[in-house]
């Protein structure tokens, strides 16, 4: 029997990061003014900092051995955000233990994510350091990690993402270089592939990114962006890929559905491939505290290339 050989991962998503910091007049044009409206009136009151403080004390108790994030840090790509976002890095955990993709939010305005990046390059990037560019490649043990950006800008009320042709080939080539390397291979990104949202949030290419784990294969694919967890499989040649949507890590909310959380993944060896445990961690109805609202084992195969038709496998429940 193979050794046991686990890595744990917690995931937190849609950060937001309150409060917002003091907006400069002259910023508040377009998209920007918009999206200003909108959180002083609603968003404001729904994504909290003490929810996010709390999932992230949680956390840290569950002493995971590195931390996925998967974008949206923050509200509507003010420097000063940035910065912000950049200390709260700084203060969650150290570059070699984190791995950030950015969300719609981090580039909600053409020109903002060129200037605001670059203080999340140590967590943005991979083995080649910070800021390399997308998809970058993080090898965890046992485990890689290929992080990719859907974060683009968009017309007001629009919040889709976009891949591009160019991150997907590198996608591919990787993924089965990866698998040649006999790799737990896990996949970031912030829209959702799976079929949940609205044409106006999707993700634009996503029959195109699910051609290609159709193709290579993967073995976890985790996103955000829809404030609600969800699961499903994708396509892949060797079976199922699982896939998981992490809720808000930072959102204030009665419905069961949609209070703040993070996932845990538990990955370790198993004869003839991995195996899986998932746990949801959500905050209590009663606000005293996280507690499991859901417990997964999931046995995965090793790569072998076999053929599997269509994109998502098994719908998503």
């Amino acid at each position: 029997m193979d050794p046991p050989a686990v890595l744990r991962l917690a995931h937190l998503s849609d950060v937001h990061l309150a409060p917002m910091p003091r907006v400069r007049p002259s910023l508040l044009l377009g998209k920007r003014l918009l999206g200003w409206l909108s959180w002083t009136l609603r968003r404001r009151h729904l994504h909290r900092r003490a929810v996010l403080d709390a999932v992230v004390a949680d956390m840290r108790r569950q002493a995971p051995d590195h931390v996925l994030v998967t974008g949206d840090l923050v509200n509507i790509s003010l420097p000063e955000e940035y910065a912000q976002a950049a200390r709260w890095l700084a203060e969650l955990a150290p570059p070699e233990r984190v791995l950030l993709v950015p969300g719609n939010h981090d580039a909600y305005v053409a020109g903002a994510a060129e200037a605001g990046w670059i203080r999340w390059a140590p967590w943005m990037g991979g083995e080649n350091g910070g800021g390399a560019a997308f998809p970058w490649l993080r090898r965890l043990g046992a485990a890689a990690v290929l992080g990719l950006s859907t974060a683009v800008p968009t017309p007001p009320g629009y919040a889709s993402g976009r891949l591009g042709e160019e991150q997907l080939r590198g996608l591919e080539r990787r993924l089965r270089q990866l698998a040649a390397e006999g790799l737990f291979r896990i996949v970031l990104l912030h829209h959702p592939p799976l079929p949940v949202s609205r044409p106006r949030k999707a993700l634009e290419d996503r029959e195109a990114f699910c051609a290609v784990i159709r193709s290579a294969g993967a073995e976890l694919v985790l996103s955000g962006h829809e404030h609600r967890f969800h699961e499903g499989r994708l396509a892949g040649p060797d079976g199922p890929v699982p896939a998981f949507v992490a809720p808000s890590a930072s959102l204030l909310e009665e419905r069961p559905e949609k209070r703040g959380g993070y996932l845990l993944f538990q990955i370790g060896r198993r004869s003839g491939g991995w195996r899986v445990t998932v746990r949801l961690r959500r905050h209590r109805p009663t606000g005293t505290g996280l507690e499991d609202t859901l417990e997964r084992e999931i046995d995965l195969p090793r790569a072998t290339g076999a053929a599997t038709a269509g994109c998502v496998a098994g719908g998503v429940p």
